[in-house]
C-alpha cells in the first residue's frame, strides 16, 4: 500500500492554471499533488555569444525553491552569493529537456528563458518544472506566432516527465516525498508527447534493480507522461 493510498500505476492530482502572472509572454501554475511549481517564459530579441549570427534560436531555464517550500527554512541562494550544486544541476536538466522539443530554425534568432519557482516541495520538483515549463513555453511561443514574428511552429512535441521507482519492492508512478524518501530505486523520466525519449536518470537508492524491473517503471513513465501530454495540450487550448 503506498502512503496516499494510490494505485501502482497511479498519478498524483494535476492541474495547471495558465496565465497565473500578468506580464511573462507565458506562465502557469502546475500542482501534482502538494507540489506546486509557477513556471514563466521571457522572450528576448538576442541569443547567447555562441549562437549569435547562426539563426538558430534558443530556449533555456532557471529553477529555484523559495526558502519555505520545504518543512524547514532554506537559506536564499542569492544570500550566499551563489547557487548550490543541485539547483545548477536542475536548471540545467530543465533547459536541455525543454530544448529536445525545439525546432530552433524555426524559433529564429532570439531566446527563451523559462523560469521554475517551487512555491511547494512534495517530491518530483524537477518533473513538475519540465511540464509546467513546457506550458509556458508554448503560450510564449503562441504569442510570437499570434504577432507574426514567428511562422512555423517551432515546438515539435510536448515535452514532459514524471518520476517512477521501487517502493517497498513495487514499482510506482509518479512518487511523492514519503516514497522518495523511502525508495530503494528512483528514476525520472523525460519524454515527448509521442512517447520518445528525452532522457532518462536511475539510480539504485538502496537496492539493485534488474532489467525487467527498469522496463516496468519505463512503461509506468510512458503512461504518466502519455497523461501530462493532454494535460499540457488542454492548458494550452
Amino acid at each position: 500500500m503506498r502512503p496516499s493510498g494510490r494505485e501502482l500505476n497511479e498519478m498524483r492530482a494535476v492541474s495547471i492554471e495558465t496565465g497565473f502572472t500578468k506580464h511573462a509572454e507565458g506562465s502557469c501554475l502546475i500542482k501534482i499533488g502538494d507540489t506546486h511549481v509557477l513556471c514563466t517564459a521571457t522572450i528576448e530579441d538576442r541569443v547567447p555569444p555562441f549562437i549569435k549570427g547562426t539563426g538558430l534560436g534558443w530556449v533555456t531555464a532557471e529553477y529555484g525553491m523559495l526558502p519555505r517550500a520545504t518543512n524547514t527554512r532554506m537559506r536564499r541562494e542569492a544570500s550566499s552569493g551563489k547557487q548550490g550544486g543541485r539547483t545548477v544541476e536542475i536548471q540545467r536538466l530543465i533547459g536541455r529537456a525543454l530544448r529536445a522539443g525545439v525546432d530552433r530554425v524555426a524559433l529564429g534568432e532570439r531566446q527563451i528563458t523559462v523560469d521554475c519557482d517551487v512555491l511547494q516541495a512534495d517530491g518530483g520538483t524537477r518533473c513538475a518544472s519540465i511540464t509546467g515549463g513546457w506550458v509556458a513555453l508554448r503560450l510564449a511561443v503562441n504569442k510570437l506566432m499570434k504577432a507574426g514574428d514567428v511562422h512555423i511552429d517551432p515546438l515539435m512535441d510536448p515535452v514532459s516527465a514524471v518520476s517512477c521507482g521501487i517502493y517497498a519492492g513495487q514499482p510506482v508512478l509518479d512518487l511523492d516525498y514519503p516514497e522518495d524518501s523511502e525508495a530503494g530505486v528512483d528514476g525520472n523520466f523525460i519524454m515527448t508527447g509521442s512517447g520518445k525519449l528525452i532522457e532518462v536518470q536511475m539510480s539504485a537508492e538502496g537496492s539493485l534493480f534488474s532489467r525487467d524491473q527498469m522496463n516496468q517503471l519505463m512503461d509506468l513513465a510512458a503512461k504518466g507522461t502519455t497523461e501530462l501530454a493532454e494535460m499540457q495540450k488542454a492548458a494550452c487550448t
